[in-house]
């Protein structure tokens, strides 16, 4: 046993538990368990001298590396992603001034007095390139009007997502994946499960307005928040861009927020 034997099995061992840590509660979790029993049984045929069986598995087992790379493209994309983030801990949001955190603010205050569905998406380190692509292009200057005038009802950008790109918005109308949990309310509808199905995906962060009750919903990591206040949406978002709050600052958003609302 040497110290680069010691260090090996350290190196397995980590990326081992990382991967399991991972994929738990993911539906991967019940698909790894499951070949790790062919894999199993294949070793169990060979020590019980199943002649058949063993010829049988050893015949498919080959073809699992395929099964896998297909049924799992989504969880190694993800994993990949996650990895190339950690890697570079420096890295910063690519959104990180506070006027385009009050603009955004600003918008959802202002749809969700109206009930008017929206979905605004703020990209981070992982770019949404394919996404934008789908969608409408704008590369405008983000701005409450522009905002506020592109989820109206009367526009044909209204239906879709907004994708919000290094402090501009980037496109309209764009189309995301659904998210594919069992476990859903049946309250959520088409927005809601766009808004996990992105942050599930990459490490943006969704925010949705609902049409049939106005109430703010706020999706990061594969998980949604809902019910939320202007004053906790505000936060969330600060917290997630590492933005400070001071007291002053927000008594200047109180006072601002009561313009857009009047007009």
């Amino acid at each position: 046993m040497t110290w680069t034997a010691v260090l090996d099995i350290l190196i397995a061992a980590f990326v081992i538990y990382q991967a399991l840590v991972f994929i738990q509660g993911r539906r991967a979790m019940h698909m790894v368990v499951g070949v790790g029993l062919v894999v199993l049984s294949f070793y169990l045929a060979r020590w019980t001298r199943l002649d058949t069986v063993s010829w049988l598995l050893s015949t498919v087992l080959p073809y699992f590396v395929f099964l896998i790379i297909i049924v799992f493209q989504s969880e190694i994309r993800r994993a990949l992603a996650h990895f190339g983030q950690s890697a570079f801990p420096g890295s910063l949001s690519r959104i990180n001034r506070s006027e385009s955190t009050e603009e955004i603010i600003l918008c959802v205050e202002k749809l969700a007095s109206k009930q008017t569905g929206a979905l605004i998406i703020i990209e981070r380190n992982i770019g949404l390139r394919s996404y934008i692509e789908s969608g409408v292009a704008l590369d405008a200057v983000l701005s409450y009007d522009l905002l506020v005038t592109i989820f109206n009802h009367d526009l044909p950008l209204h239906d879709g997502a907004v994708i919000i790109q290094n402090n501009r918005i980037a496109a309209a109308a764009c189309f995301l994946p659904l998210t594919v949990k069992p476990r859903l309310s049946k309250d959520l509808g088409t927005r809601h499960r766009a808004a996990i199905g992105i942050t599930e995906e990459t490490d943006a962060i969704a925010i949705v307005v609902s049409e049939e009750t106005g109430s703010i919903s706020l999706a990061q990591g594969g998980q949604i928040e809902r019910g939320l206040t202007i004053d906790a949406l505000r936060a969330k978002l600060r917290q997630s861009f590492g933005q400070k709050s001071p007291v002053r600052e927000t008594t200047a958003v109180e006072t601002t927020n009561e313009g857009p609302s009047t007009s």
